[in-house]
């Protein structure tokens, strides 16, 4: 199997030789276990010794919920403990019943021999069962769906985008590449699959099994049709205001019910909640957040059951804020409306001063009044809008470029 360079490997890298533990976040199928993989080749081309563990296998599982001494007596028994010091994967690490006392034994009294990498599919999962125990033990990576840039590499385009790209043949073959990356999303299998109906038959197994079935277990979801109903509902408000008791009533369920929901949503990496910005000015008195998916291809079929044939407005934003996702923390950028309607689609703080993010499929629908109001008000750098068509008008106020570009 060919494996495809993940950028998070960069972050990575710096930590392979302290003693903490590298914990690796991400939803299912978005490629955790093929990046151990990647991880454990770079490791063992630089002569290090490595193993792997798949928690999903039951025996397997079952040693390490005897505890610490059962997996050093099974690794000791295989002779993997014998000749210096083992980088041990471990894949899944929530199906352990109790992985800090695990984690923090082999921490702090076996660093010297082992050093752990594990993965895991469910942050709710893994913050419930982790303890504070494991605090300063740990360094941990979120992993999510293919930024951009790797979905290129994985389409086989050596088309670099470190500098704005001026070739017009170029520029329409980046533009066909990132209406296919916003279409069917970042889910890696997406990015290989030939045809359309074969991403649609996998997006849908990942719906399914995954976001349904797994997030039922987890929450224990009794009203299974009122939680597809509300997931559908997300999906068709992306880029929207959350409105709590809207929700509710859509879905027949109460707020707390859908408050809990939400929570777990967020936590399997499904959907963001993003946070208004404010800094006390009397008018922005909003702070409910906006909603987002973290994949484009998983809303999309969850809202209309198939695949749109061309970029829709609130999913091109949806896109442009998963890229942002990507390089930096939830709490790291955010929205910004005041109460009559003056709205801003991304605050990005950048140094001193602040970076205003607008997203339209065309840029004649720029809102520069929204952008002036703003810019009277805060130390703002340019404004930046990504558009799919109109770009180059760039004034003192505002840039327009291509949504594939670089935001900072």
């Amino acid at each position: 199997m060919k494996l495809y360079h993940r950028e998070i490997l960069e972050d990575i890298r710096p930590h392979y030789y302290n003693p903490d533990v590298l914990v690796i976040h991400g939803a299912r199928q978005v490629g955790k276990t093929c990046l151990m993989t990647l991880i454990r080749k770079e490791l063992q081309a630089s002569g290090v010794r490595t193993h792997y563990i798949d928690l999903e296998d039951m025996r397997l599982l079952a040693v390490l919920n005897e505890g610490p001494q059962a997996l050093l007596g099974y690794l000791e028994e295989s002779g993997l403990l014998q000749d210096g010091k083992l980088y041990l994967f471990l894949d899944e690490i929530q199906y352990v019943t109790a992985p800090s006392p695990l984690l923090k034994l082999l921490r702090d009294h076996h660093a010297d021999r082992l050093k752990l990498i594990v993965s895991g599919s469910s942050s709710f999962e893994i913050k419930s069962k982790f303890t504070d125990s494991l605090a300063g033990r740990t360094v941990n990576f979120e992993l999510l769906p293919l930024s951009f840039r790797e979905f290129l590499r994985f389409k086989g385009s050596n088309i670099l985008l470190d500098k704005p790209v001026k070739s017009l043949p170029l520029v329409r073959e980046i533009e066909t590449l990132f209406n296919e990356f916003v279409l069917y999303g970042g889910y890696p299998r997406v990015a290989l699959e030939k045809t359309i109906k074969a991403r649609e038959v996998y997006l849908s197994q990942v719906i399914n099994t995954y976001i349904r079935k797994d997030i039922r277990d987890l929450a224990n979801i009794r009203h299974i049709q009122k939680f597809n109903r509300l997931l559908e509902t997300l999906a068709a408000q992306c880029g929207q205001l959350l409105n709590i008791t809207e929700l509710a009533n859509t879905a027949g369920i109460s707020r707390s019910t859908v408050e809990n929901y939400l929570f777990i949503l967020e936590q399997t990496y499904v959907i963001q909640l993003l946070r208004p910005f404010s800094r006390n000015i009397r008018a922005e008195l909003f702070k409910t957040p906006k909603v987002f998916f973290h994949d484009t291809g998983i809303a999309h079929l969850l809202w209309l059951k198939a695949f749109p044939k061309t970029i829709l407005g609130s999913m091109l934003e949806n896109a442009v804020f998963a890229e942002l996702r990507k390089n930096r923390e939830v709490d790291e950028f955010f929205f910004w409306r005041t109460q009559d309607g003056k709205e801003i689609d991304f605050i990005v703080p950048k140094g001193d001063s602040i970076l205003p993010v607008e997203v339209k499929t065309s840029a004649s629908k720029i809102r520069r009044g929204a952008l002036r109001y703003f810019s009277g008000r805060y130390t703002v750098s340019k404004a930046v809008c990504f558009a799919l068509h109109g770009t180059g008008q760039t004034d003192d106020l505002l840039e327009v470029r291509y949504p594939w570009e670089r935001i900072l």
